[in-house]
């Protein structure tokens, strides 16, 4: 195969596709480190990691954090059997994971806690089941996931369907549209115990579990600025409105006017969708958009789309960091290297996911009566410099 045409990550990808169709790779055999894979292809960390992520979400491969990428066999690894205290799950339907199939392995039957999340495409949703499971494997609870893919009607079913399952208690990541999910309201109305991760409903009271948002990209900001970058773009493909998004998108207009820099509307990048099935479309407006050098910075929303934007550099043969800053917001990655491949806002996954789990059980041990009062707990994020970002070059 001549491959002088293609880009390397898709190199990379052929060759592990190759070594499994033919069965030189067999199922769950453990596949080289990114440290590894570097010096094999000679290339950067970021094109081994971008490989490695569509490897994953094709089906070809399954990442557990700390211990390394493994071949996959026919089907997707289900989510909770990346913890080994769990047993596999099975789909009771579409996008809902089984609470049946969770039976615990002691003789004492356990009681069952539901997990809404839109998705489980990176490591900021498997960081959050971490940190509940840490809670839950020292209490008589666990943990059934449903993904709701962003989906009002979908996350409203899943809340009926856990709670007709016999879940006790639900952590929410709530899709958030403009309008508010009449379902979880009326969790608050019958005193159903309930915490919110990331995003909160704004004038209403609930639990809730989050990291500062403003905050996270006033972080981000600051570090492009200090490295010269005027021209800084702030990217999100989030297909629903969101008071993640919006506090985020506040945070970097107030970051510009502390700095008295005009806030310049076309680097506020949200009119758009990625398929990222396609890989890079040499057609879609954020690739016109790199490669016009519009920008000379990328804050990502998501970590996803920051890998997406690193694919679209290598395409247009642009270097990060010397000719293209890229920070995301998570780390893109599990955090295995010695140093990360990108610089990141670190928003405490493992954190949110305990201090959720904490809150839940103690509503679920007192019967759901507590002091009358609500937690809300914001976690201050950390700005952590990877190899993705660096001086403006002049």
């Amino acid at each position: 195969m001549n491959n002088e045409r293609q880009p390397l990550y898709m190199v990379i990808q052929e060759h592990f596709k190759r070594l499994i169709t033919t069965g030189q790779l067999a199922k769950d055999d453990k596949i080289p480190t990114e440290k590894e894979l570097m010096e094999e292809f000679h290339v950067s960390r970021i094109t081994v990691a971008n490989a490695l992520t569509q490897l994953a979400k094709d089906g070809w491969i399954y990442r557990i954090p700390g211990r390394g990428s493994f071949v996959q066999g026919k089907s997707m690894p289900q989510p909770v059997s990346l913890y080994q205290d769990q047993p596999e799950v099975s789909e009771l339907e579409p996008n809902v994971i089984s609470a049946e199939s969770y039976q615990p392995l002691t003789t004492n039957r356990r009681r069952m806690i539901g997990f809404l999340i839109p998705s489980l495409e990176d490591y900021f949703a498997l960081r959050l089941i971490q940190g509940i499971n840490s809670i839950l494997d020292e209490s008589g609870y666990y943990l059934a996931i449903v993904l709701t893919k962003d989906n009002k009607d979908r996350e409203k079913e899943a809340i009926l369907e856990l709670i007709h399952k016999g879940a006790e208690g639900l952590i929410i990541f709530p899709i958030d549209a403009e309008t508010y999910n009449e379902e979880i309201l009326a969790l608050k109305i019958r005193n159903y115990p309930f915490v919110l991760i990331d995003r909160n409903l704004p004038g209403v009271e609930t639990h809730v579990v989050s990291s500062d948002n403003f905050l996270g990209t006033q972080l981000a900001v600051s570090h492009l600025w200090d490295l010269g970058h005027r021209d800084i773009a702030i990217v999100t493909d989030s297909p629903l409105s969101t008071t993640t998004v919006e506090g985020r998108i506040a945070g970097y207009m107030e970051a510009l006017k502390q700095k008295n820099a005009l806030i310049n509307p076309a680097f506020i990048l949200t009119e758009f969708r990625i398929d990222y099935k396609k890989g890079v479309d040499d057609q879609h407006p954020l690739y016109r958009y790199v490669r016009n050098k519009l920008a000379t910075a990328y804050i990502t929303l998501n970590a996803k789309l920051g890998l997406h934007i690193a694919a679209i550099a290598q395409r247009l043969e642009l270097n990060v960091p010397d000719e293209l800053s890229i920070l995301t917001f998570d780390d893109p990655y599990s955090g295995e290297g010695e140093t990360s491949a990108f610089t990141h806002v670190a928003q405490s996954e493992i954190e949110i996911g305990r201090q959720a789990a904490e809150i839940l059980i103690g509503l679920l041990d007192s019967d759901g009566e507590s002091d009358g009062k609500y937690h809300k707990i914001i976690l201050q994020p950390k700005l952590v410099v990877g190899k993705s970002t660096g001086l403006l070059k002049k």
